[in-house]
């Protein structure tokens, strides 16, 4: 080729180069597609994409088939992938989740529903004693992804084993990853994150908010990372901490709070083992008042880990004790009862006068 043929090639790349630019530049730009979901939606299309992404996750639990599971978040998974991958099972917490642990050691993804809360406490060994450790007995040469979905927490006026918040029992486990979603958004990523951790991962969904309506994107670039603490509303006066249907509680304490003339920020763990303690500490560094809330009783809790790591990492940045609001050290009351049980905005927000008043 002569040199003026590759000139005449390179000006023709150039132009035809140009041209498409110019067009993409000019072509409209794809909406994000954005769904407007309850939260219990939300986990059902994050399984269901989850089952799409990899044929090696099941789903397992009591009643999940055809009926859906009593809160209905696995509705319709049943037809589409077939009872070979969403199984009923026996009313045998701890057969269901020995049969997923064996299924992990052949490359099987199990996600596993326990139905209620206070139902998990039959399978607590299998758990602690054997899912939690395997990977560590194994020197690291084998993995268990397993998912336990446990719906917990109040405010649905149940009977007793039906409204319990046991994440502190796993928190407390070397071996597990415990995290528990917010948002419809969160939830919708956080479970897809937890099927693909080779891990086990005790995910906890906060039953009281599972007809919560939020907008959830579904576009990668919008995921979340289910380790990572954030901060929903930022203030300057005094940082509040929580987790699962207690995030919603304390941005309505903030509300008021700054009706008030109280700048308060508001940070939702997401994680509670691993927790992140990242935006924490510079919260904190920066309010200097903290108060960290949950509906699980207060003794050895997850609210106590954070509030002596606080101390040890932010101390001199304190101008108060680190407040703790709970529900109380007894076991979970008649359902009439459950109101005087749970921690409320008001009951938060005196909390945050106390800090304030140091």
């Amino acid at each position: 080729m002569t040199d003026i043929d590759t000139t005449a090639t390179n000006a023709a790349t150039a132009d035809a180069a140009d041209t498409a630019a110019a067009n993409a530049a000019s072509a409209p730009v794809a909406e994000p597609e954005v769904k407007n979901l309850t939260l219990s939606k939300a986990i059902n299309l994050g399984l269901r994409q989850a089952m799409l992404d990899d044929p090696k996750v099941l789903l397992m639990g009591e009643d999940i088939g055809p009926l859906g599971g009593v809160f209905r978040v696995t509705e319709h998974l049943h037809a589409e992938f077939g009872g070979n991958r969403v199984l009923d099972t026996p009313l045998a917490e701890s057969g269901i989740i020995g049969s997923a642990i064996g299924l992990a050691m052949r490359g099987f993804r199990p996600v596993i529903e326990i139905q209620f809360d206070g139902f998990i406490f039959p399978g607590f060994d299998q758990i602690t004693t054997q899912l939690a450790k395997q990977t560590y007995r194994h020197e690291g040469n084998q993995s268990y992804p397993v998912v336990i979905r446990v719906p917990y927490g109040g405010h649905i006026g149940a009977v007793e084993h039906h409204q319990e918040s046991p994440e502190a029992y796993f928190a407390h486990t070397a071996g597990l990853r415990v995290v528990s979603p917010a948002t419809p958004h969160d939830a919708y990523w956080m479970i897809q994150e937890a099927i693909r951790s080779n891990d086990p991962v005790m995910f906890f969904e906060p039953k009281s908010r599972y007809w919560q309506r939020g907008e959830v994107q579904l576009d990668a670039g919008t995921a979340v990372h289910m380790h990572r603490s954030r901060v929903v509303r930022t203030g300057s006066e005094v940082t509040l901490i929580g987790h699962g249907a207690m995030v919603a509680t304390l941005l309505q304490a903030a509300e008021i709070a700054a009706d008030e003339g109280t700048s308060v920020e508001v940070i939702d763990l997401r994680s509670l083992s691993p927790i992140d303690y990242a935006p924490i500490i510079e919260s904190v560094q920066k309010t200097g008042r903290v108060v960290v809330a949950q509906e699980a009783p207060q003794n050895a809790s997850v609210g106590s880990e954070i509030a002596a790591t606080i101390a040890e990492r932010a101390f001199y940045s304190l101008e108060a004790p680190v407040l703790r609001v709970s529900g109380f050290d007894t076991p979970f009351p008649p359902a009439k009862l459950e109101k005087q049980y749970l921690p409320d905005a008001d009951r938060v927000l005196e909390a945050v006068d106390r800090a304030l008043a140091y």
